[in-house]
């Protein structure tokens, strides 16, 4: 058995029974969000954040497809790597802001009235 399989798809028939509601909202929701004349962002920027996206949630699926569609809407190689590097940096940026509430709840309720580090020598 392996994590990320291309046959895994027949497993949506089995989902779409049972929970066919929420299976029709998800894709009208997929439909609205990606395929809305209306949108004023153009398709390639949407596949872009969605790649960005599929990388901090770290779903394969989502990473073949919004890579491929971002390709098809006209992204370059250029702009991916890009948005890797972004999606890289605010995962990273969550990890270090994550590690404050650590350091937070490691020193105890007294840490949050009194700083050891002035706010603005972090920026």
């Amino acid at each position: 058995m392996t994590y990320h399989d291309h046959n895994d798809r027949q497993f949506f028939r089995n989902l779409r029974q049972g929970a066919p509601a929420a299976v029709d909202a998800f894709q009208a929701l997929d439909k609205a969000v990606f395929e809305n004349p209306d949108n004023v962002i153009p398709l390639k920027y949407t596949e872009l954040i969605a790649v960005a996206v599929a990388l901090a949630t770290q779903c394969p699926y989502c990473i073949e497809a919004h890579s491929n569609a971002a390709r098809q809407a006209g992204a370059t190689e250029q702009e991916l790597a890009e948005t890797i590097m972004t999606a890289t940096a605010l995962r990273a940026g969550g990890g270090l802001t994550h590690g404050w509430q650590a350091l937070k709840f490691f020193q105890g309720e007294d840490a949050a009235s009194s700083p050891s580090v002035p706010a603005a020598s972090l920026s």
